[in-house]
């Protein structure tokens, strides 16, 4: 059976995690919406991914909304001391699945509550702030009275460590002067190098960033040229693009996410590839293909 041993590890705060970790988002019903179509399966995914050496999930009362926490709690609780949840508070969902900001200090309070809840949990590991001021991208204001409300939280001792979700550098700035910020969650692949300095300045400063979207965003040129790698590689487009991600900063932590037990080793085996010089050459060259 794969494990993800070989992919490294780093850390959030002081939880050290392997770089490769299971993201719960498509455990919920279509939109990220309502329960699963196979409760059962979803389960089953879970099950195995921590079996498998996964030690990081990361997850939101907003899946679902409800679901994706309900099912980790049946899954796993009592939880190996080595899992790290990671959470996801600053934004709902109406009645039609739609995503709404929801950042009040009210809310905010609420979502903490609601996570500990239904994760059954004492304290949350991570919570991601979710910068909701443009649902599909960062844009800049402040995000200071939000985090202040996640930070008298972690002061409770609701919170563990609070990490940025959504955000651009000087959000950063700013939120690290009101508290220390363990992780950036922002959109990131192989065609969306937005924040290839981003990175490097985290890097730097110790902080992981963990890219969503892994694969999003490519023009018909650069899947064919990502097909055209991973065929000579003996590999799947989506792990030459996970394996790229893993070699591009030893900060990234990623998170990919899927309802399969099959689609789940899949992807945990891209741990396992390496790609030489003359690939990730290759590779860097589809980020900036017209």
């Amino acid at each position: 059976m794969t494990t993800i041993q070989t992919s490294g590890t780093f850390h959030l705060g002081d939880l050290p995690v392997h770089r490769l970790g299971y993201g719960a988002m498509q455990l919920a019903g279509p939109g990220v919406f309502g329960p699963p179509k196979d409760r059962d399966a979803a389960l089953a995914v879970l099950r195995a991914a921590v079996e498998q050496g996964v030690d990081h999930i990361d997850t939101s009362d907003f899946y679902g909304p409800h679901v994706t926490n309900q099912l980790i709690r049946e899954a796993l609780h009592p939880y190996r001391d080595d899992l790290v949840i990671v959470t996801k508070i600053g934004a709902r969902r109406d009645e039609k699945g739609g995503w709404l900001p929801a950042f009040s200090p009210g809310e905010l309070t609420a979502a903490v509550h609601d996570n500990l809840r239904n994760l059954g949990r004492d304290v949350l590991d991570v919570v991601n702030l979710r910068v909701m001021f443009d649902t599909h991208g960062p844009a800049e204001g402040s995000i200071a009275p939000m985090l202040e409300t996640v930070a008298g939280l972690q002061q409770q001792g609701l919170v563990r460590h609070i990490g940025l979700s959504n955000i651009t550098p000087t959000q950063l700035a700013e939120g690290r002067g009101l508290c220390d910020i363990v992780c950036v969650q922002n959109m990131y692949n192989l065609a969306q190098r937005a924040d290839d300095a981003f990175i490097d300045d985290l890097k730097a400063a110790g902080i992981a960033y963990v890219p969503f979207f892994p694969l999003g965003g490519f023009s018909p040129l650069q899947s064919d040229t990502l097909s055209g790698i991973a065929t000579r590689l003996g590999a799947t487009p989506m792990q030459v693009a996970l394996a790229w991600l893993l070699h591009r900063s030893p900060n990234i932590l990623l998170i990919p996410g899927t309802s399969s037990v099959a689609h789940l080793t899949e992807n945990l085996a891209a741990a396992d590839l390496t790609l030489d010089a003359d690939v990730l050459r290759e590779l860097d060259a589809v980020g900036r293909a017209a």
